[in-house]
């Protein structure tokens, strides 16, 4: 009998450490499915963009896709009933909606007029360098070996894309539209993660998304003549771009960066350029170089090697 009861103590005291390990293991998977939705959807939205082409002015088409964004958030909004922001957190989502869904949809709008989908992606993905520099120096988040090495892989595979892959079509002006943009989404990352410490995933991403809208608002005259002429074809990429890559896209981002450290989320965002390169194949007809696919390939590895856990997290 005591050999039976010493047994059961030992079972029962081993057992609720075990039964944490499933819902983390749940947790982690739900939070890399997310990610990975997000990075499709990103990428898309170069490809959108370029679609639209000259149909609709890059201010008109960032105003069409912050409301038809801001509409399917709300929509979320009325059925979930999250609790609005305040104070300090309203403030710090106001920033970040002017940063990234407001000045950053925008330029990356006038760069890809002088970019093609890809090169616009390499640019714009200088971001998650920063963001980790940044996350590592201001937010306390280190610079874990894993994170760096994987960061500077995948960085060296977007390098590669940019200089032998695609871009035969750029402009020194479109290069600097797209280091603006970059610096804009970094911003927007670095402030957004400080605000989901104390907001509500929803209500920090409709929220931030109704501000963007607001700022873009005198685009609006513009806006109501263009896409009175524009072709339906146009239409529906300015509503995608809203729906998908603006509404699901950032509000999963939100549950991302909720749970995860802000360089480490960024840096997942390396592999877009690879994920242009292949729709862009696939839907613009721009066939990918075989420096192309090798840098695509980088960009992937580096991911995947940033994501390991670090034995030293902090150096």
């Amino acid at each position: 009998m005591h050999n039976t009861s010493a047994a059961t103590s030992a079972s029962e005291s081993t057992e609720p450490t075990a039964q944490p390990q499933a819902p983390a293991a749940q947790a982690g998977g739900r939070v890399f499915a997310a990610m990975a939705v997000v990075l499709v959807l990103w990428a898309s939205a170069f490809i959108a963009i370029r679609f639209v082409g000259d149909a609709v002015s890059p201010g008109p088409l960032a105003l069409g896709r912050q409301l038809v964004g801001t509409a399917a958030l709300v929509a979320v909004a009325l059925i979930r009933r999250p609790p609005l922001p305040r104070g300090r957190t309203l403030a710090l989502i106001a920033l970040y909606g002017v940063l990234w869904f407001a000045g950053y949809t925008l330029v990356l709008n006038l760069a890809e007029r002088h970019l093609d989908a890809g090169t616009a992606a390499m640019l714009v993905n200088i971001a998650p360098l920063l963001v980790a520099l940044a996350a590592g120096a201001f937010l306390k988040e280190g610079f874990p070996r894993s994170l760096m090495i994987g960061m500077l892989v995948a960085f060296v595979g977007v390098v590669i894309i940019a200089t032998g892959g695609i871009g035969a079509h750029s402009d020194p002006l479109g290069i600097a539209l797209g280091i603006l943009a970059a610096v804009l989404y970094a911003l927007g990352v670095l402030v957004q993660k400080v605000a989901l410490r104390s907001a509500d995933a929803l209500s920090a991403t409709w929220v931030g998304c109704a501000i963007g809208a607001a700022v873009l608002l005198p685009f609006l005259p513009q806006a109501i003549g263009e896409f009175g002429g524009a072709p339906a074809p146009a239409i529906w990429a300015t509503v995608y771009l809203g729906v998908f890559p603006s509404a699901v896209a950032f509000l999963l981002w939100a549950y991302v960066l909720q749970r995860s450290p802000a360089g480490l989320t960024a840096s997942a965002t390396l592999a877009v350029p690879a994920i242009v390169v292949l729709l862009s194949w696939l839907l613009l007809g721009e066939l990918p170089t075989l420096l192309g696919m090798v840098g695509g390939a980088l960009c992937l590895i580096g991911v995947a090697i940033s994501r390991r856990p670090s034995r030293h997290p902090k150096a």
